[in-house]
């Protein structure tokens, strides 16, 4: 196989061709995949990150497969958008949320495509998945209905989830586990405000903690590289909460880069 070429403008685009092409057969031949079942997408840097630009679609090719993890079954779209709607990274977190003892009813923010609820709701919980996209929620409703779990007990809401917590509060409802896993950033045009993770994280977690039921679980991600938890969230929760930072705990053994996320549990 050619070694792997440089990166950046100046790489040569045959030796780029000939290590991608190479690379695809080494792969395609060591897990005994047939030629009709690899996908090959090539990711470019984005400058322009923060805009948020990776959750939005890229091509129509409706390129659509069923895997399944953990027993539980998922629909994957490798061709439309920048990730395939189930984050890898999140498999052990994912298991890990949806074994807390006890819980019965979940909360899940920014739900994406619903990973994190169908794991909690095969484990017999009811679930609220809340997101801004209408298309990630149907994709939430396809992998529910994919693994059978019953969908009176499993709340799909679409809003802001500021504005979703502050009306969950003004109801008092409350929730033993609440999973949050916000995006690093985002301007939205449905949103009134920007987002950024490193600079609201207190407030959303304040937030979450007023629906969460004395003694219940927050599990809160990021994937900002450099994240850093306030000192402050501390002295916005209860004071008999617990804060765990289970980063290293969480990502998966085949995952080289160990800054993929970062993972703490708080018991409120």
């Amino acid at each position: 196989m050619p070694p792997r070429p440089e990166r950046g403008e100046d790489a040569d685009p045959a030796h780029l061709a000939a290590w991608l092409t190479a690379t695809v057969e080494a792969a395609r031949h060591s897990l005994g995949v047939a030629p009709t079942n690899v996908f090959v997408k090539q990711r470019q840097p984005q400058r322009d990150r923060q805009a948020g630009h990776q959750y939005e679609r890229l091509a129509e090719r409706g390129v659509w497969r069923e895997v399944k993890e953990g027993g539980l079954r998922f629909r994957v779209n490798l061709s439309d958008y920048l990730d395939t709607g189930l984050f890898l990274d999140h498999r052990m977190t994912r298991r890990r949320a949806a074994a807390e003892s006890g819980a019965r009813t979940m909360l899940n923010l920014f739900c994406y495509t619903g990973a994190f609820s169908v794991y909690c709701a095969a484990a017999g919980m009811n679930t609220t998945s809340v997101d801004l996209s209408a298309t990630y929620l149907d994709w939430a409703r396809e992998n529910l209905a994919l693994n059978q779990l019953e969908p009176a007990a499993h709340a799909l809401v679409r809003g802001d989830v500021r504005e979703v917590l502050d009306e969950l509060a003004r109801r008092r409802q409350r929730f033993d586990l609440a999973v949050v896993d916000p995006p690093t950033f985002s301007n939205s045009k449905r949103m009134t405000t920007t987002w950024d993770v490193q600079r609201d994280h207190v407030e959303l977690l304040a937030a979450v903690a007023a629906v969460v039921r004395p003694g219940g679980i927050i599990w809160f991600s990021t994937n900002r590289r450099r994240f850093v938890l306030d000192s402050d969230v501390a002295a916005r929760l209860p004071r008999r909460a617990k804060v765990e930072d289970l980063s290293v705990a969480t990502i998966p053994p085949d995952f080289r880069d160990h800054h993929i996320h970062r993972a703490y549990r708080i018991e409120v």
